[in-house]
C-alpha cells in the first residue's frame, strides 16, 4: 500500500478547523479515556491502520493498560470499562454504523443519563470528527509508522 497523497503537506491550512476541534477534545470535560477509546473503537470499526496504530500508542503512553486496548473490540463482555466509557462506546458504534443502527434510543439515552448536554454535543463531534480523520487517512492511504520492533519475527 502506498500513500496516494501527501494531503497534510499539501493542505495543511485546510485541517485547522480540525486541529481547534482536537484541541477543544483535548480540553474539555470528556475524560481522556472516553476521547481515546471511542477514537481508537471508531477507527477498529472502519478499518484505520493509521489512527488505530496512532491511538494505541497514545493511549500507551498515557498509561492506558493493554487488556483495554486489546479488549476493546468486545468492550460489552469485558468488566474494564467505567458506565461512562459504555455509553461513550455504544454511542460511537450507533453512530459510526448509523446506516444500520438509526441511532438507538437506547444509547442515547444511556448517554443522556451520564452526560450533560454540552458533554453529549462534544462526544458526538467527536464520533464525527474521528469518522472523518479515518475517512482521510483511508482514502488517502496514509500508512502508519512501521519499525523493527513492529514488524515481528514472522514479518515477510
Amino acid at each position: 500500500m502506498s500513500q496516494r497523497l501527501d494531503y497534510f503537506s499539501i493542505a495543511g491550512d485546510l485541517f485547522k478547523p480540525m486541529m481547534a476541534q482536537e484541541n477543544l477534545f483535548k480540553n474539555s470535560t470528556l475524560e481522556y479515556s472516553v476521547v481515546e477509546l471511542v477514537k481508537l473503537r471508531a477507527s477498529q470499526i472502519n478499518g484505520c491502520a493509521f489512527c488505530i496504530h496512532m491511538h494505541t500508542h497514545e493511549m500507551r503512553a498515557h498509561g492506558e493498560s493493554e487488556d483495554r486496548m486489546h479488549l476493546l473490540n468486545a468492550w460489552r463482555e469485558s468488566p474494564l470499562y467505567t458506565p461512562r466509557e459504555r455509553a461513550a462506546l455504544a454511542w460511537c458504534e450507533a453512530l459510526t454504523r448509523v446506516e444500520t443502527t438509526g441511532a438507538p434510543d437506547a444509547d442515547y439515552d444511556a448517554v443522556a443519563e451520564l452526560f450533560d448536554p454540552r458533554e453529549q454535543v462534544l462526544l458526538t463531534l467527536l464520533v464525527s470528527a474521528i469518522n472523518s480523520w479515518n475517512r482521510i487517512a483511508i482514502g488517502f492511504r496514509t500508512a502508519h509508522p512501521v519499525s523493527e520492533t513492529t514488524t515481528g519475527a514472522n514479518a515477510a
